[in-house]
């Protein structure tokens, strides 16, 4: 028999109609917390690999109910869809309907993967039931943002790899090629730096849009926010070192990430989405043992877990 069982509900959101599959223990009372899980991008409540299932199912094993769901326009749930930047009322709805059908959980956790982490962020200080975050690679995408991380983590390392200049100086790697690419990519940097500096007074204002702002609006969502937080941060990941280079740099974030409440896990080797089995089982081994208990977690955390990115 397996360790859990599961609930396919319908309910609404606006004049959307949203799916969600709730997972719980089979045999025993859950516990009192139960998590919800925000889909990110383009994707529906399975989530890559499998992940959101999986997830759920390795929570309900743990004593937690979990809900994953379709955002509006996405899946299996109607309506038009709606960017990162804007799906308070679908978690809100998804969170009623939640706690609806399993009475037992009275506080929430939200776990989110990338833009759906930001989502949590701009979402979780307005509802009193959300009482811990779990945030994968959150999303701080500018054009220059990502254009000073390829230079920093991509260029630096392909400029010190001995096999790199063996290939180039060897004519297995085209030198124009290679510099334009590289100028490109200063350049965007430059641009987009350009740009950051132009729009300070607009980053600090409530955007509801991606454009210039919606980092700020995180990190006010961040402050807001008075419960725990765990962050995991990819090492193979793009976006995971654009979030980190961006918070320590920017004003709006200075100390955030360092505060007492957060707990946080650089897995080196992992990518985005965790694509590897034995990845996906530690982000869900993180995430139970820290829901189980929050307050002693950072001291838990293996030394390999606790590491700065570089």
């Amino acid at each position: 028999m397996s360790g859990y069982r599961e609930t396919a509900l319908l309910f609404e959101a606006g004049d959307a109609r949203l799916v969600g599959i709730v997972t719980r223990p089979a045999s025993n009372a859950p516990a009192r917390l139960g998590v919800l899980i925000v889909v990110g991008g383009p994707q529906y409540r399975v989530g890559s690999h499998r992940q959101f299932v999986q997830l759920a199912r390795a929570l309900a094993a743990r004593g937690f109910a979990a809900m994953r769901f379709d955002c509006s326009g996405m899946g299996d749930s109607t309506g038009a869809e709606r960017p990162f930047t804007d799906r308070d009322r679908d978690i809100r709805a998804a969170i009623d309907a939640f706690s609806a059908t399993v009475p037992e959980v009275g506080e929430i956790a939200i776990w989110g993967l990338c833009d759906a982490a930001s989502a949590a962020l701009f979402y979780a200080s307005q509802d009193a039931r959300v009482k811990k975050l779990v945030l994968l690679n959150p999303w701080v995408r500018s054009e220059g943002g990502l254009a000073r991380t390829h230079l920093k983590h991509y260029y630096a390392a392909r400029l010190g790899d001995r096999e790199f200049w063996r290939k180039l100086l060897g004519g297995e790697v085209g030198i124009v090629r290679a510099l334009r690419g590289l100028g490109s990519t200063l350049l965007r940097a430059l641009a987009g730096s350009a740009r950051d500096a132009g729009s300070k007074s607009d980053r600090g204002s409530d955007v509801s849009g991606p454009g210039p702002g919606f980092q700020a609006r995180m990190a006010r969502g961040w402050k807001r926010f008075g419960g725990d937080i765990l962050l995991i941060c990819s090492g193979d990941d793009l976006t995971a070192r654009e979030f980190v280079d961006h918070v320590a740099g920017d004003a709006e974030w200075k100390g955030l990430v360092e505060q007492m409440r957060v707990a946080r896990c650089d897995f080196a080797e992992a990518d985005h989405t965790f694509s590897r089995a034995a990845w996906r089982g530690q982000v869900e081994t993180w995430t139970a043992d820290w829901l189980a208990d929050a307050a002693h977690m950072r001291h838990k955390l293996p030394a390999s877990a606790s590491r700065e990115l570089a």
